[in-house]
């Protein structure tokens, strides 16, 4: 093989690189391209899940409320019970009093 063979060899090789390059470059953009209604469907599909967020966090927030609500009305709840089972315990060593007083005028 003399200069000019290995010269044109080369020559032929490198040209077929490139264009195995260039198709292949060609390649990876067409399957990666974005169609326009590919992107209004992201944007919509981005919108519905910023609205899907926000409505998560207000039914956080209401939860919280909520949970906030029914704590504060246990708590009183809890507080009234507490008041009525000593208003009842007073009242029945009242009775008691009452029955033991009765019991001995009537012994007496």
């Amino acid at each position: 093989m003399n200069r000019t063979e290995f010269i044109i060899a080369t020559a032929i090789i490198l040209f077929v690189a490139f264009c195995l390059g260039w198709f292949a470059n060609w390649l990876v953009h067409r399957f990666i391209r974005v169609n326009q209604s590919e992107m209004g469907e992201l944007d919509r599909m981005a919108q519905e899940l910023h609205e899907a967020e926000e409505t998560r966090d207000q039914a956080i927030t209401y939860l919280q409320q909520r949970e906030a609500e029914l704590t504060n009305q246990l708590s009183q709840t809890e507080a009234e019970l507490s008041a009525t089972m000593e208003g009842l315990r007073e009242a029945r060593q009242e009775a008691e009093m009452m029955r033991a007083h009765l019991e001995r005028k009537s012994a007496g």
